[in-house]
């Protein structure tokens, strides 16, 4: 019993000081200043203009190695297609 009640003080008295100080400041909310918050809101808008790009991208990365697999894999037929020796 003695060996659990050191432990449980040693960390929560630290964190239960941090608290009674957050209370005594009355520092409950952290405010984020708003330059800040507009450079995030373009930040955001940028990344989803590149989500976007890169997605169109890949779209036509698929559709080209779709249009070579089926190019290789697919031999050629019809009558004058059969390769003539000689």
């Amino acid at each position: 019993m003695a060996m659990a009640i050191v432990p449980i003080t040693a960390i929560g008295f630290p964190i239960a000081r941090a608290y009674a100080k957050r209370v005594e400041h009355g520092e409950t909310s952290n405010r984020i200043p708003t330059e800040v918050t507009a450079r995030l809101e373009r930040m955001e808008q940028a990344i989803d203009s590149i989500a976007v790009e890169v997605e169109r991208i890949s779209e036509g990365q698929r559709f080209t190695t779709k249009l070579l697999a089926e190019r290789t894999a697919a031999p050629p037929s019809g009558p004058g297609s059969a390769p003539q020796g000689g």
